[in-house]
C-alpha cells in the first residue's frame, strides 16, 4: 500500500473515529463518573466488538447483513433496546450530597464497563457496514487484499484508541463542573437523553 493512500485514509478514518456516537458518549459519561482509567479500560469492550466486525467484513460475512433486511432489523432493534435501557438507568442514577466528590455513583468494575461498551458497539449494524463500505475504498485491487485490509483495520483500531482517550479526557475535565448534585443530575439526564436519541436514530436507520 502506497503512502499517498495512507495519507488519505488516516484523516478520513480519524474523522469517523471522532464522530460523536453512543460509544464515544459512554466514554465521556464513564470518565466523568468513574475516572479516566476506568473509561479507557471499559472501552476495550468496544475494540473487541470492532475486531469481530473486521473479521466478519474480511471474511465477506457482512454481505449477509447487508443483504438481509431481517438480520439487520434484529440487530438494530436489539441495539436500540439496549441503548434505551442504558438511558433509563442513567436518568434514574442516584447522585451524592453536596459535600461528596464529583463521582456520583458507586464505581462499576472495568469488566462491567467493557461489557457495556461491547454490547453498544455490537448492537449497531451500521458499524459493521462501515467496515464493508469504507475500508475497501482504500484497498488496491491489483495487490493482495488480506494484508491491506489487516493494515487498514489495525490503523482504524489505533485511531479508535486515540478517540477513546480524547473523549475520556474530555469527560474527566467535566468533573470540575459537576461539583453539585443538581449539576451531576443534569449531566446524567443529558447523557440519558443523548443515548435515547441515539436509540431513536438507530431505529430510523436503513441499510446503505
Amino acid at each position: 500500500m502506497d503512502t499517498s493512500t495512507l495519507l488519505l485514509f488516516v484523516p478520513a478514518c480519524f474523522a469517523l473515529n471522532m464522530a460523536p456516537g453512543p460509544n464515544n458518549l459512554l466514554s465521556v459519561s464513564n470518565a466523568a463518573r468513574y475516572g479516566f482509567r476506568h473509561a479507557c479500560a471499559g472501552a476495550i469492550g468496544r475494540l473487541l466488538a470492532f475486531v469481530g466486525m473486521l473479521a466478519l467484513a474480511s471474511a465477506g460475512l457482512a454481505v449477509v447483513l447487508q443483504a438481509s433486511e431481517t438480520v439487520f432489523a434484529l440487530i438494530k432493534f436489539a441495539g436500540a433496546a439496549y441503548l434505551l435501557f442504558l438511558a433509563v438507568n442513567l436518568w434514574r442514577a442516584p447522585v451524592a450530597g453536596d459535600g461528596d466528590a464529583p463521582v456520583a455513583a458507586p464505581c462499576k468494575s472495568r469488566l462491567e464497563l467493557a461489557r457495556q461498551e461491547f454490547l453498544v458497539a455490537a448492537g449497531n449494524p451500521k458499524a459493521i457496514l462501515i467496515f464493508t463500505a469504507f475500508l475497501p475504498q482504500f484497498v488496491n485491487a491489483q495487490l493482495p487484499a488480506a494484508g491491506q485490509f489487516t493494515l487498514l483495520g489495525a490503523l482504524f483500531l489505533l485511531l479508535e484508541c486515540l478517540a477513546i482517550a480524547l473523549y475520556a479526557y474530555m469527560g474527566v475535565h467535566m468533573q470540575s463542573l459537576l461539583g453539585k448534585p443538581r449539576a451531576r443530575r443534569m449531566f446524567n439526564r443529558g447523557c440519558a437523553g443523548l443515548l435515547a436519541g441515539a436509540a431513536a436514530g438507530l431505529l430510523l436507520s436503513r441499510r446503505a
